[in-house]
């Protein structure tokens, strides 16, 4: 069987190209420069902001292509192939409406993430320490409603649990934005047609790549669209059944770091 002709891989952190304990697989540094050295553009598709992202793959010489915030920001090296900002408007009535939310006896943490940086006004350090994984630009203000930066993406942290919890609350958001689950506690709130496979459709532009050169990698509902923009999509042996029944192929869990092992099967 000929070896596909794959020209870009876009690649979900958490749950699929992260170890279960954070670290990126030593395996991956070396294959990074193989990438590299055959012309495949690699993409760390998330959603944690650009900064985050650039900070974990620091020491690669390579230039990467990063999806962030679930697809609102999409950045190839220094140049910024696309962002999608929200209404202001929308995102104070939106705090204002969680906020309501969690006066009636739900538990939410609030973020709105910026372009220069990701702003919180709540100081529960269980939240803290969870928005801290996602966010390097963090900043603790007095009240949401005075932030000044280009909002990209309301991540909002349930404790209880979000797709079961403050998901069907927003429901009527679908209508005009999209509501995103985007791991066991997050859900995102971005802007119509915002997402990781809307974003891999826009760096395949900028690369003059196709679907059928493309390879994606997911585990969560977040990652669906992503796995629908490539012909090569893979889901991790322990995602979410909605994901495990989109993707084409399947790849060995993150704790075995199956994303390298299939990369690896893909180029040699």
């Amino acid at each position: 069987m000929p070896r596909p002709d794959i020209r870009l891989i876009a690649v979900d952190m958490d749950g699929t190209l992260l170890l279960p304990d954070g670290r990126l697989p030593d395996a991956l540094w070396p294959l990074l420069e193989r990438l590299h050295a055959r012309g495949i553009a690699f993409a760390p598709a998330s959603g944690r902001q650009l900064a985050t992202l650039q900070g974990m793959f620091a020491e690669v010489d390579a230039e990467l292509d990063f999806i962030a915030e679930n697809g609102a920001h999409v950045v190839r090296g220094d140049l910024e192939v696309s962002s999608d900002t929200m209404d202001p408007e929308f995102v104070a009535a939106l705090v204002d409406r969680l906020r309501a939310l969690n006066a009636r006896g739900m538990r939410l943490g609030v973020v709105l993430c910026g372009k220069r940086s990701a702003h919180i006004d709540d100081t529960d350090p269980v939240f803290v320490s969870e928005v801290e994984k996602y966010y390097r630009e963090l900043r603790i203000v007095d009240d949401l409603h005075d932030v000044d930066d280009q909002i990209l993406k309301i991540a909002i942290y349930d404790f209880a649990g979000g797709e079961q919890n403050v998901a069907p609350q927003l429901s009527d958001l679908r209508a005009t934005h999209q509501v995103i689950v985007s791991g066991l506690h997050w859900v995102d709130v971005m802007n119509q047609g915002v997402d990781k496979g809307v974003a891999l459709r826009r760096l395949q532009e900028a690369l003059g790549v196709t679907p059928a050169q493309t390879a994606a990698f997911g585990d969560y509902l977040n990652d669906l669209q992503m796995l629908e923009a490539a012909d090569h999509s893979y889901a991790m042996a322990d995602a979410h059944p909605d994901v495990a029944a989109v993707a084409r192929f399947r790849a060995p869990s993150n704790a075995e770091a199956g994303v390298v092992t299939v990369i690896e099967e893909l180029i040699s």
